[in-house]
């Protein structure tokens, strides 16, 4: 049995538009994003007040088919283990199904045994089902950002401090 973390969506979108908005990830994830988002081999920088950094390589890209990142570091700020996701896959798989795309979500790695399982489970449901659909159909995510009231996923991760 696969334990590793998978959410699957379908929406009515092509895989062209669903890859470009999976690439817009200050769209949908962080506007607190540095670096390039789009680009086989590039690195990215996420992080979220003091309670969750890390950096991304994008390992593949297959345009409007599959995207790769790498977590080359990781730390939380709420886990006896500060870099539980170091080393992990996350990988977006785009499957044409009719006149929708199906999105498959997987990040190799995190599995229940994690501590920061839970509430990563709950923040990465919340970003691929609400925020990233939202993106998709309706060209508007939820991102984290500066200066905007806090998304459930901030209350969640600030309430762990």
């Amino acid at each position: 049995m696969n334990s590793d973390l998978t959410y699957t969506i379908k929406v009515d979108k092509t895989p062209k538009e669903v890859f470009n908005a999976i690439n817009n990830v200050r769209g949908w994830w962080s506007e607190e994003i540095d670096g390039d988002t789009e680009k086989l081999n590039s690195e990215f920088k996420y992080h979220f007040e003091d309670v969750h950094r890390c950096t991304m390589k994008i390992i593949e890209s297959v345009p409007y088919e599959k995207i790769v990142w790498l977590v080359l570091e990781n730390y939380f700020s709420f886990t006896k283990d500060k870099s539980e996701w170091t080393g992990n896959k996350i990988i977006f798989l785009l499957t044409p199904k009719g006149n929708k795309t199906e999105l498959q979500f997987t990040q190799i790695g995190l599995v229940p045994e994690y501590e920061c399982f839970d509430i990563c489970q709950n923040a990465w449901g919340n970003y691929i089902n609400n925020s990233l659909r939202s993106l998709i159909e309706n060209g508007q995510g939820q991102p984290n950002g500066t200066g905007k009231p806090q998304t459930e996923n901030e209350k969640n991760l600030t309430s762990k401090k």
